[in-house]
Formats: C-alpha cells, structure tokens, sequence
C-alpha cells in the first residue's frame, strides 16, 4: 500500500478552506500551513488565491518563504498563488517566491464586478471542459520555455505547469469538479 501523500494549504488569506474541502474529498492528510515549521514533512503544498499583497509579507514575516524554498516541494498556486510563484510582477514591485518562469499582471481581468466564469478547454484533463472561475483574477503576460501550457483563455495562458509547480489564474477550488487537484496529486508522483 502507498503512503497518502501529507499536502498543506497555506493558511494565512485567501481561499483556504476551499482548498482543504476539495483535497479532503481526494487525500486524507491535508493541513493548513501557518508557520514556517509546518512545511516539515509536506509532500505538497497549495498557495490558495486571496491578496498577494496581504500573503506576500506575511510569508516573509513568519520566515514561511524561506522554508518553501528550502524544502523544495511541489506547489499549486492559484490566482493570488500564481502571482506569489510568478519570477514577476508587471504592474507593481513586490518580491514574490520567484518559482515559475513566468510574468503575471494583478487583477488584470479588471475589478470585483468584472469576475466571470467561462468554459475551459484543458485537454490533459479529459474532453469535458472545466468551469474556470475568475475572480479579479491575473493574467499571465509571458512564459518561459520550460513552462507547458495547458489552458488558455482569449489567448492568455490561465493553467501552466513547470517541473513540479502547477499555477492558475481561475480558481478550481470554487467549483465541484475535481479534476485540476487531482493532476496536482498526480504531480507528486512524477
């Protein structure tokens, strides 16, 4: 029998919860992250959406960042979490984790009222499209050569995977449909 992989969520803003409830109907061992010294045994972790201008410092506050890095770990970030893994932010200077090669606007979608669903094609996930919730949501201006991208929208690239990291500018979470944390898991084992 195989280990059921420990994933974290990174507790400190955003969609948590949400996350937490989509990976309980998949793993067993899910654990919201608020301190650098949870990272330890993680065999993944999911930086959830929310403001990245309020979960940036905060990871460095609390040293979190540091941890994330030195343990090396596969990760999912979506919408705010894409932005905190992207190598850079176009329309605002901040560090970020700088794991993905990749440049990403804020809230270039526009505001709160400009949110939208739409239908998204993402062939590595089955025929069926995917629900693909976008809420202020960022838009990936510029991959690098190593980044696959696995969906797009209007042209704009929303899921993207490079190596062991996984990012979307939509929020799977806020759906029924499992499909998206499920090739996060199935990540882990690759």
């Amino acid at each position: 029998m195989t280990k059921m992989p420990t994933i974290g969520v990174l507790g400190l803003q955003g969609n948590v919860k949400e996350h937490v409830d989509m990976l309980r109907r998949l793993t067993k061992d899910v654990r919201v992250v608020k301190k650098a010294s949870q990272i330890k045994g993680l065999d993944g972790l999911i930086i959830p959406g929310g403001e990245s201008t309020t979960i940036l410092p905060l990871l460095k506050k609390y040293k979190i960042d540091k941890e994330i890095k030195k343990a090396n770990l596969p990760i999912f970030g979506t919408c705010a979490g894409a932005v905190i893994m992207a190598k850079e932010i176009l329309n605002m200077t901040q560090d970020t984790l700088e794991l993905m090669d990749m440049k990403v606007e804020r809230n270039a979608y526009g505001r709160q009222v400009d949110s939208f669903e739409t239908d998204l094609k993402i062939p590595k996930l089955g025929k069926k499209p995917i629900l693909g919730v976008f809420i202020r949501a960022p838009v990936i201006k510029h991959v690098g050569k190593g980044v696959e991208v696995l969906a797009k929208q209007n042209g704009d690239p929303v899921l993207i995977r490079e190596g062991k990291f996984l990012a979307a500018t939509f929020h799977p979470e806020l759906t029924d449909d499992t499909r998206v944390h499920e090739y996060f898991l199935n990540m882990l084992e690759n």
